[in-house]
């Protein structure tokens, strides 16, 4: 479990968990600080991939299949324990997506709430598009590899630590390539409420397409700032604010 997930603030008698999916290249150093910020009747996880923070010395996740078998294996008895949520930026949003159809299909488990930040709707024509895109084979190439995940991003200038980070966000990227989605007309695989978030000077992402996922409410904010609007205090604020709240209104 704690290769797995980062728990900053263990909260046994929480009446949810709220499973957090990260950004592409990143770890667990940010939304598992949200742990402290929630109040007691919410427990957070955050998922870790492997290559990366304390996972460093283990290969890249080989497909989505892979990283969404050991996710749900690793959390099945949590997840069976008690009501969950799930929370994914960008990157994130695509893996927390696949784990919770995967918990529906195999074993009727569903999120009271989806909140989903930054990327297009899985069954929308945008994310099908660059699911064909063609990943560089070397590291040099980095907007190449950010144009499939996604996202204005503000880059350091120092050009040996953004370089760093190509690997991992190449392989996030072939991550995403891997999943399959297809949305039929009488398939709808959710019946939970969806949130989705994105930065208002952030790249104009294909996201209606949520709508046709969940027979729930659907809902959509546009919060101040680029692809990681959600870094800025007054923006994590209200995240956890509307969070919180829409948590406390599944009435669990």
């Amino acid at each position: 479990m704690e290769k797995l997930v980062a728990c900053v603030q263990k909260r046994p008698d929480a009446v949810c968990r709220l499973i957090c999916f990260p950004w592409a290249g990143s770890g667990t150093s940010r939304l598992a600080q949200w742990g402290r910020l929630f109040n007691d009747s919410i427990e957070v996880f955050c998922i870790r991939l492997p290559g990366r923070e304390t996972r460093l010395d283990e290969p890249f996740a080989k497909d989505m299949t892979s990283a969404v078998n050991e996710i749900t294996s690793v959390l099945l008895k949590e997840l069976k324990e008690k009501p969950f949520a799930f929370f994914g930026h960008s990157h994130g949003t695509y893996l927390s997506f696949a784990v919770a159809l995967h918990l529906k299909e195999k074993y009727g488990l569903e999120p009271v709430h989806l909140f989903m930040s930054a990327a297009h709707a899985p069954n929308s024509a945008t994310y099908l598009a660059n699911k064909n895109i063609v990943l560089p084979d070397g590291n040099n190439d980095f907007l190449a590899i950010v144009k499939i995940l996604g996202g204005n991003y503000e880059f350091s200038p120092h050009e040996d630590i953004w370089r760093d980070m190509v690997l991992t966000f190449r392989e996030d990227a072939r991550l995403v390539q891997t999943f399959s989605f297809e949305k039929t007309e009488m398939n709808i695989p959710f019946s939970c409420d969806v949130t989705y978030f994105c930065g208002s000077d952030d790249k104009i992402y294909d996201a209606k397409g949520w709508r046709e996922l969940t027979s729930g409410d659907t809902s959509f904010y546009e919060l101040p700032g680029d692809h990681l609007y959600l870094l800025k205090p007054s923006n994590e604020s209200f995240l956890i604010k509307h969070i919180t709240k829409s948590i406390e209104n599944a009435g669990l």
